[in-house]
């Protein structure tokens, strides 16, 4: 039983390292159009995506029951314990070698990968269902709205505003930026905090010290990886801000306002409507995209778009495979 507690304490401990990895990793998703438009500055940016991350991360439970309940069944123990922890420990690695590298990958799509790659080993029970219609669908479906609706809602801003003043109408969307910058961080923490309440309450399942039969979050999980993903917001995820916010395409006040608030509607329909565990960096990037081609084709650096896409189809199997690669290496030494 000692050991049961202490792998339990572990596995909280680094699934609130993977909460602020998430945090200032994916802080660009909020923060990235305003800053590179000039309608906030970094620190004020960072500090107002922290507060949204934390009071987002309390608008609900869905996607919490989803990754906790719905993916994986590790069963009970110490050996049940050791699979969520090489999960997290491999989603977390993939996060900062994507982080070192300035390309913005799926937190969401990382843990996920890594947790089925280790339950397929371990001949766990994976819930391939629930992935196919909870985690894959959404995953291809998310970008391709993400990129289609925002594509398409600023060619409504443009033929709007066709006739206006260019400098006052981009002074009142810098404006309205702060009204979309938020929306987008409410968004982030109400899909990726609520990841990490969902891997806690599995390893307290694990451990004996939940009712598996009663998926409810404790309250000290929601507070605790609220305040870690705020947390990890404020420090800041500056590489890859500067991928989202400058080499996909130059964006002015109306295109990032109309980005920001088409993927946090993605967001809110995706984590609120389906209960699905939706990417915040694939549908900003791709709503990003998508208001930059009505500039022109031209005007996208494709070959960025091209890197982060690519970046998104190897998280699932990169975070996997270094779940699984430890998993491995663990079993041998035990």
């Amino acid at each position: 039983m000692e050991l049961v507690l202490v792998l339990v304490v572990v596995v909280v401990v680094v699934a609130l390292v993977f909460d602020f990895t998430n945090g200032f990793h994916d802080a660009s998703n909020a923060i990235a159009t305003s800053v590179s438009t000039r309608a906030l500055t970094p620190g004020v940016a960072v500090a107002l995506a922290a507060v949204c991350n934390l009071a987002g991360a309390f608008l609900g439970t869905g996607v919490a029951e989803t990754i906790g309940d719905g993916i994986i069944d590790v069963g009970m123990g110490a050996d049940a314990l050791q699979l969520i922890l090489v999960a997290l420990v491999g989603a977390v690695s993939w996060q900062l070698i994507t982080w070192w590298r300035g390309l913005p990958s799926s937190s969401s799509h990382a843990l996920i990968g890594a947790l089925a790659g280790v339950g397929l080993v371990a001949e766990a029970t994976v819930h391939w269902g629930v992935v196919l219609d909870k985690v894959v669908v959404p995953m291809l479906v998310s970008p391709v709205a993400g990129f289609l609706v925002a594509y398409l809602a600023m060619l409504g801003v443009l033929w709007a505003f066709r006739r206006s003043d260019p400098a006052p109408t981009h002074r009142r969307f810098r404006l309205a930026q702060t009204v979309s910058a938020s929306a987008m961080a409410l968004g982030h923490g109400l899909q990726d905090a609520q990841k990490t309440m969902g891997v806690i309450v599995l390893a307290l399942v694990a451990g004996g010290y939940h009712d598996g039969d009663d998926f409810s979050i404790p309250w000290w999980v929601k507070i605790s990886a609220a305040v870690t993903i705020s947390a990890g917001t404020y420090a800041g995820g500056w590489r890859i801000m500067r991928t989202l916010g400058r080499r996909i395409i130059h964006l002015d006040p109306a295109r990032g306002f109309t980005a920001e608030a088409v993927s946090s509607a993605v967001l809110y329909v995706a984590a609120l409507g389906f209960h699905a565990p939706v990417s915040t960096t694939q549908t900003i990037s791709a709503a990003i995209t998508g208001v930059g081609a009505t500039k022109r084709a031209s005007a996208v650096r494709w070959g960025v778009a091209r890197s982060m896409v690519l970046a998104w189809v190897l998280t699932p199997p990169a975070a996997a495979c270094l779940a699984v690669g430890l998993h491995l290496l663990v079993s041998r030494l035990a």
